[in-house]
C-alpha cells in the first residue's frame, strides 16, 4: 500500500473514533449528573452478556474517560488508516477476547483501555506479519511511541483497581484481529 493510499483513506475516517467517543462521553456526563457516579455499566462476573457489549463505554469519572480517550484516538485514527475493516476486525476481536474474561474472571472491569490495548496490540504485530515497509515503521514507531503502557499488561506493573486482565484481554484480541486481517490481505492480490 502506498502513502498516497494511507492519505486517502484518512478522510472521513477521522470522525469515526470521534463518533465513538461521543457515547462514552455522553455516559459519563449523565452518570455524573444525574446519578453521582454511579451508573456505570460494567462487564461483571456472572453479569448480563450485554456488560460486555457496554463495558468499553463506562468509566469511573472523567479523568478514567479522558485518559482513554487520549490514547484511543491517536491508536484508532493509526488502524483507521489500513481500513475500516481493520477498525472492525479489532473491536471484534476484542469484544471476542472479553468472553472468556466474562465468564471466568471474578472482577468486574469497564472502560475503553480493553479496546486501547487491542488497538495497541493489533499496530504493533500487523507490521511484523506483512512484513511491508510502510506497516513495520507503523508497527515500530507506535512500539516506540507507546511501550510505556505496555507494562500494565501484567498484574505486578498494574495499580490497584485497574483491570490488567481487560488490559491483556483486549491486547490479544488486537492481536488476533491483526492475525486474521494479514493474512486476508496477503491472500488478496489486490492490496
Amino acid at each position: 500500500m502506498t502513502l498516497r493510499r494511507w492519505i486517502d483513506r484518512a478522510g472521513l475516517n477521522i470522525f469515526i473514533p470521534l463518533l465513538i467517543l461521543l457515547i462514552p462521553w455522553v455516559q459519563e456526563l449523565i452518570d455524573q449528573l444525574f446519578y453521582g457516579g454511579q451508573w456505570n455499566l460494567p462487564m461483571a462476573p456472572g453479569g448480563s452478556f450485554l456488560g460486555v457489549l457496554t463495558a468499553p463505554f463506562s468509566h469511573g469519572g472523567f479523568g478514567h474517560l479522558l485518559a482513554n480517550s487520549l490514547i484511543f484516538l491517536p491508536l484508532s485514527w493509526l488502524v483507521l488508516l489500513r481500513g475500516r475493516g481493520d477498525y472492525l476486525a479489532v473491536w471484534l476481536g476484542v469484544y471476542a477476547a472479553a468472553i472468556p474474561v466474562w465468564l471466568l474472571w471474578p472482577v468486574g472491569s469497564h472502560g475503553l483501555s480493553g479496546v486501547v490495548y487491542g488497538l495497541l496490540g493489533y499496530l504493533l504485530l500487523i507490521g511484523w506479519l506483512e512484513r511491508r515497509i510502510l506497516s513495520l515503521v507503523l508497527s515500530l514507531t507506535v512500539l516506540l511511541t507507546y511501550a510505556g503502557i505496555l507494562p500494565s499488561l501484567l498484574p505486578i506493573f498494574s495499580p490497584p483497581g485497574v483491570s490488567w486482565i481487560g488490559h491483556l484481554s483486549g491486547f490479544v484480541g488486537g492481536m488476533l484481529a491483526a492475525r486474521a486481517m494479514a493474512r486476508q490481505k496477503l491472500s488478496d492480490p489486490r492490496v
